[in-house]
């Protein structure tokens, strides 16, 4: 990779540039392939020289780029490009890809790969790294993998997978440097430069003692700037941040920005040491989530491909649609009840979205920040009456606000007074309808174990629509219809 390359890893501009190129590679491909089929004297040896052209020029394109932009690039080509491209892309490069991309497309790339062929790009690949695909290689694959491997990384990749995904034991790795506290600083120095190179992310040594238990850590920053004969034990940090495989992912992120870790180490119920968690697995985890929770608010599965086939992202959307479809009927007979209301005055109509716009907005309000507060561990049993009591006393002062001024601009607009009451009343009572959903529903999931976030949206508008369509024809037809 070139040092210009280097520069412009994190530029989009850069990234939608060599996109392009890729494309136009691609279609430049495909004409040359259309010319030659339609050239009835072309020999099979000149269309695979030609073919051989095509695939080295991706592939030249392919050598000057990161295995991030590269994943990146392949996410937002078609699948019959992307199969292409993926031909392209030399052996050594395929690991880093595949850990790279989103699972949908990981999925599409491994599909068309033989046993064989995964095992070799998994001979490129560390232990953990082997880890974070394996949910996605087929078994027969996955038997040839774990036969190519040592009695030490068998035994690795077993620990690891031995936790679920929502375990921080399934994102360690096994890249850390350990010493005895019973070593000179000047000792661990001549260790290290032997050692020729640190292991990514390393911002301290893990002090164990003959039992593999840790028993402290040594900060690089401390081995750097004490004097070389102190020996580890004078130097090294006893109060240190440490985890359990099987500790909640979300929970563990929490603690690697509240005390700015990079790497920590992993231990067993005894204290034994059984790896590390670095902060890129944490950045990845909380970007992946972060993408699920927006795709799960509109009630869409997080695992599907931008160019999947029309039919697998149509089963996939057909869920929520179905409760949409139900919903948006309710509406609609709430509505037919209120048929006759609505003949009499006819401005019930135009006001009518205006109270179902403002409960929805305000329920998404109350549950977004409910799902957030969740998610960062603020929510707990003893605080959550509390928080309940505020939002409900914030709904209470917010509707009668927001009341008064639909109130008052509905008697400007109309020059009813019975009508303005009204409206003011369903503006109150749909907000707080909205606020009491908005709670209720993250809260309820959560509590029975489920993901707060998924479908909120779609569920709370349903309801804030349809009860804001019913509080406020219902009181028309009380008060306004003699």
């Amino acid at each position: 990779m070139t040092q210009s390359s280097v520069g412009k890893l994190h530029s989009e501009l850069f990234l939608q540039q060599q996109l392009q190129e890729v494309i136009t590679l691609l279609e430049k491909q495909q004409l040359e392939k259309s010319l030659v089929q339609r050239d009835v004297a072309t020999t099979d040896l000149i269309e695979t020289v030609l073919y051989k052209q095509q695939q080295s020029r991706l592939q030249n394109k392919f050598a000057q780029l990161h295995p991030a932009d590269i994943a990146a690039i392949l996410e937002s080509l078609p699948l019959d490009q992307r199969q292409i491209a993926w031909e392209a892309i030399k052996t050594d490069h395929e690991g880093q890809v595949l850990l790279e991309v989103s699972d949908a497309v990981r999925q599409t790339l491994i599909s068309g790969m033989e046993a064989e062929e995964l095992a070799n790009v998994a001979s490129q690949l560390n232990t953990d790294e082997i880890a974070d695909i394996a949910a996605d290689i087929p078994k027969r694959a996955m038997l040839k993998i774990l036969r190519s491997l040592n009695g030490k990384e068998r035994s690795d990749l077993n620990a690891i997978l031995a936790y679920s995904e929502n375990q921080i034991g399934s994102l360690m790795d096994f890249g850390m440097i350990t010493i005895r506290s019973d070593l000179n600083l000047k000792a661990v120095i001549v260790y290290i430069r032997k050692l020729g190179k640190l292991p990514s992310h390393t911002d301290k040594l893990f002090v164990v003692d003959q039992n593999n238990v840790v028993q402290g850590v040594l900060p690089l920053q401390r081995l750097l700037t004490h004097r070389p004969a102190l020996q580890v034990a004078d130097v090294m940090v006893t109060d240190f941040v440490r985890f359990q495989g099987y500790q909640e992912t979300a929970e563990v992120a929490r603690a690697f920005e509240r005390y700015d870790l990079i790497s920590a180490p992993i231990v067993d119920e005894n204290g034994k040491l059984q790896g590390r968690l670095c902060i890129d697995s944490i950045l990845d985890f909380v970007r992946e989530k972060s993408d699920e929770d927006l795709l799960s608010q509109a009630g869409v599965d997080e695992e599907e491909d931008l160019f999947s086939s029309v039919w697998k992202s149509a089963r996939n959307r057909w869920g929520w649609l179905l409760v949409n479809v139900v919903t948006a009927f309710a509406s609609t007979r709430i509505i037919g009840v209120f048929e006759d209301v609505i003949l009499h005055l006819v401005a019930l109509a135009s006001l009518m979205p205006i109270i179902a716009a403002m409960g929805g907005n305000t329920g998404n309000q109350t549950s977004m920040l409910i799902i957030r507060s969740l998610a960062l561990g603020q929510i707990t049993p003893t605080n959550v009456s509390r928080m309940i009591k505020k939002e409900l006393t914030l709904a209470i002062i917010n509707g009668t606000f927001i009341g008064l001024i639909m109130g008052l601009l509905s008697l400007l607009l109309y020059q009813d007074v019975a009508l303005s009451g009204v409206m003011a009343s369903a503006m109150f009572i749909n907000l707080l309808v909205a606020v009491v959903v908005g709670l209720v529903i993250p809260l309820v999931r959560h509590k029975f174990g489920y993901d707060p976030a998924v479908g909120t949206s779609v569920i709370l508008t349903a309801i804030t629509d349809s009860m804001g369509f019913f509080i406020f024809l219902a009181l028309a037809k009380v008060f306004l219809i003699k």
